[in-house]
Formats: structure tokens, C-alpha cells, sequence
């Protein structure tokens, strides 16, 4: 017994809305690399900077203990330098704040974190930013990041 089918194409309504090119422009595109590249000299400073508050959020945990806030503080730290690592051109930075992140994703777990694991983390991101080390390409770098996701897994598993 056959069924015939038949088949029903939706208009691309998107395509539509925002023309061919989905609406962009590539000249707009070229002065926003633009912008970036002439930026970049700064891109050192400002990863600092994020550092040193990924530093302030440990040194409240020392100070304060390790509290819903002082943890909270250090997970949006983290998070802070998970999004601008690879701007900053540090995309070994974006993976190692990722995976400290998931640490402390869900916040009914986030009291369970180990300390020791939370300091690694914290420690590598620093020490990869000191040595110049920008991707995992670097061995040492490679190391790093996935023992740290192993320590990550094997807590949260």
C-alpha cells in the first residue's frame, strides 16, 4: 500500500527579515577587526586586571571562609574570564576558567567543591598568563588544562 506524501517548504522568513546577507555588512565587520587589532595592545593589562580580581575572589575565601558569597564571587570571576580569555588572546585561559566554572555551575553542589582543586585552577590560569602560555598547544599548557578538567570530572562524577 502506498502513502503519497507531500512535502510543505516554509518560506525562509529569515531571509525575508534580513535579506540575503542576513543583513550584514562585511565592511562593517572589517572595522570592527579593526578596532580589536588596534586594541590589542591593551589586551595585556586588561587580562591582568581580571586576574587580579580572580585573586581578591580567592583572598576573600581565604579571609572570609568559603561561604555561599565568597564562592559565588569567585564562580563570576571565573565566568568573567572564561568569556574574555580568548579575546584577550588567551584562549588557554577561556578552557582552564571553563572548567572552573563548571565547578561551581550549579550552586546547590558549590559548597562541595575541594579547595585544593578551586586553588589549582586559580594558580594554572595565573601561572599560564605569567609564562606567556596562550594555548594548549604549549605542552605544558596542555597539561595543565586537562588534568584540571580531570580533577573537574572526576569530583563531579
Amino acid at each position: 500500500m502506498s502513502n503519497p506524501a507531500q512535502v510543505i517548504r516554509p518560506p525562509n522568513a529569515l531571509k525575508a527579515k534580513v535579506g540575503g546577507g542576513f543583513g550584514i555588512d562585511a565592511s562593517a565587520i572589517a572595522r570592527a577587526e579593526e578596532a580589536l587589532k588596534a586594541m590589542s595592545g591593551q589586551f595585556g593589562q586588561w587580562l591582568q586586571d581580571e586576574i587580579d580580581k580572580l585573586d581578591a575572589a580567592q583572598a576573600d575565601i581565604r579571609a572570609k571562609g568559603f561561604t555561599p558569597e565568597t564562592a559565588e564571587a569567585l564562580y563570576f570571576r571565573a565566568h568573567d574570564l572564561k568569556g574574555l580569555g580568548a579575546t584577550y588572546q588567551y584562549p588557554l585561559v577561556t578552557r582552564m576558567a571553563g572548567s572552573l566554572c563548571k565547578m561551581l555551575d550549579d550552586p546547590a553542589k558549590r559548597m562541595g567543591a575541594p579547595m585544593m582543586i578551586l586553588d589549582a585552577h586559580i594558580d594554572a590560569i595565573r601561572a599560564v598568563v605569567r609564562d606567556g602560555i596562550q594555548t594548549d598547544d604549549h605542552p605544558t599548557g596542555r597539561i595543565l588544562a586537562e588534568t584540571l578538567e580531570a580533577k573537574v570530572a572526576e569530583h563531579l562524577g
